[in-house]
């Protein structure tokens, strides 16, 4: 395996590679990993995320599983970087964390099998698919603004090549405790399957990233917390949530809301709407909205 990351040197993006606590540029240059300002290891053209596909998180929502993945896209103003501040807007209450494995794109693929999808994989990395639940009244569809706003999408700190996603930990602290924890055995649809389902209809390019799904315990964090996403293999990717210096306007749009909706997707299994826990699963008012997870 070989570690690759994008740094910012000089006002400039430099490609680097890691050797120990260093990273290593191809005209020889050495910089610590731990001083360096972060980018984001890939500059995709599109970022597209898959809804629910582990099966603690499943269990969670008391619903079941779709025949074949559901999926979102996420704007690439959306991305950020390991080190990177993470923006609960002003207004806002509900900004959940969601450890993940990114699928980094290496060759364009359309219309391949399954068995083929790992030739067109350049590697792996970690995202951190942040939802702002304050906006799943009106955008629970298109997921927009509850996954799409600006720098919700942090990847890194690396792209990792020869990696094997095949019974991976992996987990999410917040301020050092431990929210989340499974396996990628957990996954109903593997690495291969998605890129292969997405190829169908959508030609992916190089360095285009597909978010592979989170397991349990996504809640909300509050500003000036710290969150780390750790992945064997793929290294620990580090944010800070920060209040944004501006509030969403109040004279245009949808506001942010507190239905029970939000709160429900939000607080996820914890959650009890006044005493009755809500009605999960086919038929029931949550079940479309919880695919978009």
């Amino acid at each position: 395996m070989t570690e690759f990351r994008r740094i910012l040197v000089d006002g400039a993006a430099l490609n680097t590679h890691v050797d120990g606590d260093e990273l290593v540029s191809a005209d020889g240059r050495r910089f610590s990993a731990d001083e360096a300002t972060h980018l984001p290891p890939t500059e995709p053209t599109k970022i597209i995320a898959c809804h629910l596909n582990y099966r603690s998180r499943v269990e969670e929502f008391m619903t079941r599983l779709p025949v074949a993945p559901t999926y979102f896209h996420k704007p690439t103003t959306a991305l950020n970087a390991h080190g990177g501040d993470v923006i609960r807007p002003r207004r806002c209450k509900y900004l959940n964390f969601e450890g993940e494995i990114a699928i980094v794109i290496g060759e364009s693929a359309f219309d391949i099998a399954q068995e083929e999808a790992a030739h067109y994989i350049a590697g792996y990395t970690i995202a951190n698919d942040y939802g702002l639940h304050d906006f799943r009244d009106t955008d629970a569809g298109s997921m927009l603004r509850v996954k799409g706003s600006d720098t919700l999408c942090p990847t890194g700190p690396g792209l990792v090549t020869d990696w094997d996603f095949h019974e991976k930990q992996i987990r999410t602290l917040v301020n050092g405790e431990i929210r989340q924890s499974a396996s990628t055995s957990e996954m109903e649809w593997d690495m291969h399957y998605l890129v292969a389902d997405i190829a169908r209809t959508i030609t992916l390019l190089p360095g285009d990233l597909i978010l592979s799904g989170t397991p349990a315990g996504s809640r909300p964090v509050q500003p000036g917390d710290v969150v780390t996403i750790e992945v064997e293999g793929l290294g620990a990717l580090t944010n800070r949530i920060v209040e944004g210096a501006t509030g969403i306007r109040p004279e245009v749009g949808a506001q942010p809301s507190e239905s029970e909706e939000v709160i429900s997707t939000a607080l996820g299994g914890d959650w009890e709407f006044r005493g009755v826990r809500a009605p999960r699963g086919p038929g029931s008012k949550h079940y479309e909205s919880e695919l978009s997870e």
